[in-house]
């Protein structure tokens, strides 16, 4: 409640305030105070109304009810307007709720902003929202700042848009959490922090109006605007003074803050202090703080320690902790425990450990137990569990469970999931939808794919008109779209693209780079590009090599290079290997291949028995 002297108004600060448009009263400071008293007092024992209102605001603020009261109720019985108002704080201090109304009316109806918001705040202590809400404006009206954030408050609380016209008034007169509130409406919540920190920050006029109230509350103390803001400039990349406001939250006792103060700087690189401040904001409730320890400690090999915050974490509130102790049991081969711990965290709705406890039970051979965890953390969002659930029906043979399959498939993919929209491409390259196919391959390559993006370069290949034959030692043309993606997947190890990759080379005469795409190709596994290295190494004059190569492909199933063994072994004499080779090649096909290898080896048959 507001304390007022001669004609002015005490606020929480202590100090009188002069309305405007009145004289300012002379200043007492601390030595001449005494002398001031007893002036006052003499003064009120000849029946000055105003020196008793004085003494008694004086003597109220220092809290000395008992001499404060004779000499506010003679001020106020003799009309004084301050002293009404101010008999009505001490009595409302001393319980004397209805009584202190009384004053407060008498000082209200008389013109005082400061008796229109004590009683309207009376008046709505009580439920009487209809005469809260009239003393409240009469005091708003007045310029009241504190009386046009209780009205703001009170039409917010009834839904009333009018709310937002006084909660602005009020910010614009300096009240700090009118400031906080008006800058929370203005953006909609979307500076919570430690939420969504990868998204960019908004630029519409609006999320600028806040910050700019975020900042004036910030600057008057209070602690939650300053954390808002700094998650504000946080994601706008200003690390430096988001860390500032995170640091002047955290000292006023923001726990959410402290927390946020830890991730910049673990980000930077300052892990020890940033358990400092972790520690600061856990140990005052904050279960993101000890799910940051229980990592922290966990990441150093301090099992026992992680667990201990992740506990903490759960016992604050957080389903994280819940969830981290299931991924510390797995880790540890506790499986039982780990279960436990994720269905703990899945009922609590936490989407990510219904994921893992499906995953589970799907490891543990409960396919049935598993698919409704995978649905419940899809629908909740999971990105990751709307894959899963694409992989489970895509292992069914069934049409519906196919078309099921592709359905998870594009919403994992929709929300960027790389390996899901190479999926969808395959659905739909097989389905002959080659333009949607291209599309999700696009996508699915440009997320570092190779196997969509060897995909997609044999789909653009196809659309190429075919080129003329090369001669070794020709020019090297400019490189197409396709073989570009060839050359991507290729980089990437993915086998059959460096094959593709080294033919295309060697169909630009770059023998050298054909050789290089074919031996790793070789050497990773691949017999085509065993195969084809060995036919280059054949073409330079180096058979003994190429041999050695095709006997790798041949081992590995390749037809054509039994049948140039075959051929290879049949011109240096020794039949009876190049009928071996020959009688493979037969086996291994494709037919041509093996009516080829067939003749060879009848022949190679009738020249041993000759």
């Amino acid at each position: 409640m507001d304390v007022m002297g001669d004609k002015a108004t005490l606020f929480e600060t202590g100090r009188f305030v002069q309305p405007s448009g009145e004289e300012p009263s002379r200043d007492v400071d601390e030595v001449g105070e005494d002398a001031e008293e007893v002036r006052l007092g003499m003064a009120a024992r000849t029946g000055d109304p105003e020196a008793a209102s004085i003494l008694g605001a004086m003597l109220l603020r220092r809290g000395d009810l008992d001499a404060a009261e004779p000499q506010l109720r003679a001020a106020a019985s003799a009309g004084d307007r301050p002293a009404a108002n101010n008999l009505g704080v001490l009595l409302h201090q001393r319980g004397y709720a209805d009584e202190a109304a009384d004053w407060w009316r008498i000082a209200a109806v008389a013109g005082s902003a400061a008796a229109a918001h004590a009683l309207g705040r009376h008046h709505r202590e009580r439920g009487d929202e209809p005469a809260a809400e009239y003393w409240l404006r009469q005091s708003a009206e007045q310029g009241h700042v504190l009386g046009a954030y209780a009205l703001a408050d009170l039409l917010e609380h009834r839904g009333d848009s009018r709310s937002a016209y006084w909660m602005r008034a009020a910010a614009e007169r300096g009240h700090r959490e009118a400031a906080y509130r008006l800058a929370r409406s203005l953006d909609g919540g979307d500076t919570e922090p430690g939420m969504g920190r990868e998204e960019e920050p908004g630029t519409t006029k609006a999320s600028t109006e806040a910050e700019q109230w975020y900042r004036q509350a910030a600057a008057r103390g209070h602690r939650r605007a300053a954390l808002h803001l700094g998650a504000i400039l946080e994601k706008r990349g200003e690390l430096k003074e988001a860390g500032r406001w995170y640091l002047t939250s955290a000292k006023d006792g923001e726990a959410r803050a402290a927390c946020a103060l830890g991730f910049l700087l673990r980000d930077a690189g300052d892990t020890e202090s940033a358990a400092v401040w972790w520690l600061r904001a856990a140990q005052d409730g904050d279960g993101n703080a000890a799910n940051a320890l229980g990592a922290l400690h966990a990441e150093r090999g301090e099992t026992q320690t992680a667990e201990r915050w992740y506990r903490a974490a759960l016992d604050a509130g957080d389903d994280n902790g819940a969830y981290n102790l299931g991924l510390l049991c797995a880790e540890q081969g506790r499986t039982a425990q780990a279960e436990q711990w994720y269905r703990r965290a899945a009922y609590a709705g936490h989407r990510e450990a219904a994921n893992a406890l499906a995953i589970l039970l799907l490891r543990g051979g409960d396919t049935s137990g598993a698919e409704p965890w995978f649905s419940k953390a899809a629908e909740a969002g999971s990105v990751d569990a709307a894959f899963n659930l694409g992989i489970l029906h895509a292992g069914r043979d069934t049409e519906r469970d196919s078309e099921a399959a592709v359905r998870w498939y594009e919403r994992a993919a929709a929300a960027g999931h790389t390996e899901a929209a190479l999926q969808v491409g395959i659905a739909r390259l097989r389905e002959g939808d080659e333009q949607t196919a291209e599309r999700h391959l696009r996508c699915a390559a440009g997320g570092g794919s190779a196997e969509a993006a060897y995909r997609l370069a044999t789909v653009l290949d196809a659309r190429r008109p075919p080129e003329p034959a090369h001669e070794l030692g020709e020019s090297v043309h400019d490189k197409t779209e396709c073989e570009e993606w060839y050359e991507r997947a290729a980089g990437q190890g993915h086998r059959r693209a460096q094959v593709r990759v080294g033919m295309l080379a060697a169909a630009r005469g770059d023998v050298v780079e054909a050789a290089r795409w074919y031996r790793a190709a070789a050497e990773a596994g691949s017999r085509n590009g065993a195969f084809n290295l060995g036919l280059l190494l054949a073409r330079e004059g180096s058979e003994p090599e190429a041999a050695v190569w095709w006997t790798r492909a041949a081992d590995a199933g390749h037809g054509r290079a039994a049948l140039r063994l075959a051929l290879v072994y049949a011109r240096r004499g020794e039949l009876a290997e190049g009928q071996r080779w020959a009688a493979r090649a037969v086996e291994l096909g494709p037919k041509e291949v093996g009516e080829r290898a067939a003749r060879l080896r009848d022949a190679l048959r009738e020249e041993l028995s000759a």
